[in-house]
């Protein structure tokens, strides 16, 4: 049996969250495509995927530009948009419509045209709380879609968010029943696990616990993971250091008391950190120029 080699934490698979690990495991055409369908079932089944640029601009070159981790079609024309959300923003519902609405608006070819579309299906990966109603307190996966209230059904299909909390997600491996748990039991702890848990088998997750062991990485890739590690604490330690100091009480309330000036603390910490303010605005979502005035208020 091969020995696996590990980190000087004791690693032996990478962390599935930060943006190197998420990206390694999911530019895999099978892997991202079996986690789709096991997310999304029977709506869209897929049997291939083609990888798009990750940035969508606007009509105009002056208009916001819609930045994705990840951007696939498949082979009926279906857009997928894939986030990995790391921390909680202010106004990332309104963030995730922006998007799919980009590609929704980026549908529209030159000339005449009689507006069908093709279904669009935002995917967002949560390591945090999103949802703290009572009644939604063990649902780990949120969807929506455009519906007629007064009828009670869909007004269409072509608009689908969908939302996986991972910290709801309590399931132990003899719990895992369904494909869709087993994705969610590892992108939640993967980094933790020594060896592949006989609950997750298979040709899929074989190749996926391949893909993520560390020792396999390339002396470039290391380096390039490691600093994805470094800003996925960074950003960890920089909310629970706003935590300490009280700034997101009443979050368990389904508040969001004070969230501006948490916000505003965690970019601080990390551009004291040495994170460059690109680095920081591709971690937050926030704009290159907000950010520099917020690094302003640091003192030298």
């Amino acid at each position: 049996m091969e020995k696996k080699k590990q980190t000087a934490t004791g690693e032996v698979f990478m962390n599935p969250r930060p943006d190197f690990g998420f990206r390694k495991i999911f530019m895999d055409r099978e892997l991202l495509i079996d986690f789709l369908n096991g997310l999304i079932g029977e709506r869209a089944q897929i049997t291939g995927v083609e990888y798009l640029p990750n940035t969508v601009a606007g009509e105009w070159d002056a208009d916001r530009k819609a930045v994705f981790d990840l951007y696939c079609t498949n082979s009926e024309g279906e857009y997928f948009i894939v986030e990995m959300q790391r921390c909680l923003q202010p106004h990332f519902i309104d963030r995730s419509l922006f998007y799919a609405s980009a590609v929704i608006r980026s549908q529209a070819p030159a000339g005449k045209w009689d507006y069908r579309l093709k279904a669009v299906y935002f995917i967002a990966v949560l390591d945090f709380v999103e949802f703290t109603e009572a009644d939604v307190r063990e649902s780990y996966v949120e969807q929506a879609c455009l519906y007629r209230r007064n009828a009670q059904r869909p007004l269409s299909d072509k608009l689908n968010m969908l939302y996986i909390e991972l910290p709801k997600f309590k399931k132990t491996p003899e719990e895992l029943t369904t494909n869709a748990d087993r994705w969610f039991y590892l992108l939640k702890n993967l980094e933790k696990l020594k060896d592949r848990p006989p609950e997750v088998q298979g040709r899929i997750f074989e190749k996926l616990f391949k893909r993520a062991q560390i020792n396999r990485l390339t002396t470039k890739e290391m380096e390039e993971y490691k600093t994805s590690v470094l800003e996925y604490d960074s950003i960890k330690s920089a909310i629970a250091y706003s935590k300490e100091r009280g700034i997101e009480e009443g979050i368990e309330k389904g508040e969001r008391i004070g969230m501006e000036k948490a916000r505003r603390e965690i970019i601080k910490r990390l551009l004291r950190g040495g994170f460059s303010i690109e680095t920081v605005s591709s971690i937050t979502g926030l704009g290159v120029e907000e950010i520099r005035d917020m690094e302003k208020d640091i003192p030298e």
